[in-house]
């Protein structure tokens, strides 16, 4: 093995006798905490959940079948109009007091997440960031998001129009896998301060965690019966969840995606898909080396790279790449994996041998084709069973799957260029179009260049937390990356009905006052061109 290939450090051995003091799967899920949390859960099946770290069992589950999923939304429906008229203040009461309840027990949920995601404490933290920050601002934003709204009507003064926001009553929630806080609780929080109910499909592998923050909502006001939980393979309750649902929430792969938004339209229900990325990461001539070197070690390589808007393509300008190259790939080589239940380590585990094998098969088809390993390019077995060295690529090209697939693993391709025109255009070459990420000292030429690029969202001089972050702006994927928003206003609307109330005064909208109908549209004509002149909108 060469320097270039050396493996990053290593962590605890989950495999190995815990030393005195340290957490394990045991300690933190115990046969008590199950049972609380699946308290309510509808299920008439067994099913159970792994950990990444060991590939043991968690804890047996509740499993639903079809016939549950439709008794879970009798269930929120019967809930949801009691929900429903409750003061909206009210309702975002609960947000608030959710909020302070996740920060006082994130102990628990990071344990939680850590364990059924495999992922890195600190990478942990960020959905407990995430969600805190959406139960604060919806908490705090809701009621002017929902208040009726004045608009101009069709003859001035004399009609008088509001516009009505309503729940649209029992979301479905399909949630993935990768972040189980963040993309289960923390888009349901809008729905439910909108009035709505949630019937919620959690992936079975982690969703303790999704269970853990409904107890805590519960704990915080929130009907238990308004927000119910199913569980089971996809392929069964998935289907369900969508056949009975007002409006659909999903985050997942672009495939599936397409499924239920098929499925959504047989009905004629809305949906908001977030979606596969193959995301792009453009380092400019004028780059700070060493900042943007540490900043793609974040962009590439949190939660392993199980993040739909992680970076998973490097487009370094020619004049810069090799002393970039050199610092970005000793700062991965330097990076420590490991499966405490503490901070400290870089990286954590794969999920599973799914998410494994994939990102094994794009290493070594591109390796077989001609690419470079720069750094790692291996499994780490005598670490966990799941895990693999976060790896970067040179001399990757077309046919390569590494090249156009999204990977969603620990493995960044690094591309050459010479002008900035020639990195929007490779950046833009793909059919996703989720999140980017541009790195300048020229702040005008970043936000320039950004503008060009067809994402979602993009971050100057960061990979992606910044435009998340941010949630009273909208965050979400274009092309095959998705429809619809979360965060702000339309993260939130999109969960209501809207409703147009135009109240007409004194005089109809037809021939009165003596005219006749040719009288009436010759009045109709000159009052057009007036509020044209009088610049009413």
């Amino acid at each position: 093995m060469t320097d270039a290939q050396a493996p990053v450090k290593t962590g605890t051995n989950p495999l190995a006798p815990a030393p005195a003091g340290v957490r394990t799967a045991a300690d933190v899920v115990t046969p008590e905490l199950v049972a609380r949390l699946t308290k309510g859960v509808v299920g008439s099946g067994r099913t159970a959940n792994h950990t990444p770290f060991t590939g043991r069992t968690l804890a047996d589950l509740p499993e639903s079948t079809p016939e549950d999923v439709a008794l879970a939304f009798e269930r929120a429906r019967a809930a949801q109009a009691v929900w429903a008229r409750i003061p909206v203040r009210r309702r975002a009461a609960v947000l608030l007091r959710f909020h302070d309840l996740v920060l006082e027990r994130q102990a628990e949920v990071l344990d939680l997440i850590q364990l059924e995601t495999g992922k890195a404490r600190l990478h942990a933290h960020e959905e407990v960031q995430a969600v805190a920050v959406a139960a604060r601002h919806y908490g705090r934003r809701a009621a002017a998001y929902l208040r009726p709204k004045r608009h101009t009507g069709a003859i001035p003064v004399l009609t008088k129009v509001t516009e009505l926001r309503h729940p649209r009553g029992v979301v479905g929630q399909i949630a993935p896998w990768n972040y189980p806080l963040e993309l289960s609780v923390g888009d349901a929080l809008p729905a439910f301060v909108a009035g709505n109910a949630v019937v919620m499909k959690p992936d079975t592998e982690t969703c303790l965690t999704a269970l853990w923050a409904r107890d805590l909502l519960i704990e915080a006001g929130l009907p238990a019966e308004v927000f119910q939980v199913v569980i089971g393979d996809g392929p069964v309750v998935g289907p369900e969840v969508v056949q009975h649902a007002d409006y659909v929430s999903f985050t997942g792969s672009t495939r599936t995606g397409r499924e239920v938004a098929q499925g959504a339209a047989a009905r004629l229900v809305g949906v908001s898909l977030e979606l596969g990325g193959k995301n792009a990461m453009l380092v400019l001539q004028d780059a700070d080396i060493e900042k943007a070197a540490a900043g793609a070690v974040r962009a590439c390589f949190s939660s392993a790279g199980q993040l739909c808007i992680s970076i998973e393509r490097l487009y370094v300008h020619e004049a810069i790449a090799d002393a970039f190259l050199e610092r970005f790939a000793a700062r991965t080589r330097a990076m420590r994996l490991g499966t405490s239940l503490a901070y400290g380590a870089d990286m954590g585990s794969l999920v599973g041998e799914r998410q494994l094998q994939a990102v094994t098969r794009h290493v070594e088809e591109a390796v077989a084709k001609g690419a470079k390993v720069v750094a790692g390019g291996v499994a780490r077995p005598d670490i966990g069973p799941y895990f693999y060295e976060p790896t970067i690529l040179d001399g990757v090209e077309a046919p390569m799957s590494v090249c156009t697939e999204e990977t969603f693993g620990p493995v960044v391709s690094l591309y050459r260029f010479t002008t900035d025109d020639e990195a929007v255009e490779r950046a833009n070459s793909t059919p996703y179009g989720l999140n980017a990420s541009v790195w300048t000292k020229d702040a005008r030429r970043g936000r320039e260049v950004a503008a060009r690029l067809r994402t979602g969202t993009v971050n100057i001089n960061e990979g992606y937390a910044p435009a998340y972050g941010s949630v009273q702006s909208p965050m979400g994927g274009m092309k095959d990356s998705g429809l619809g928003r979360r965060h702000g206003s339309e993260g939130i609307l999109k969960y209501t009905e809207a409703q147009t109330l135009a109240h007409q005064r004194l005089l109809p909208m037809a021939p009165s006052l003596g005219m006749d109908d040719e009288k009436y549209a010759a009045f109709m004509s000159r009052s057009l061109r007036l509020m044209k002149a009088l610049r009413f909108r």
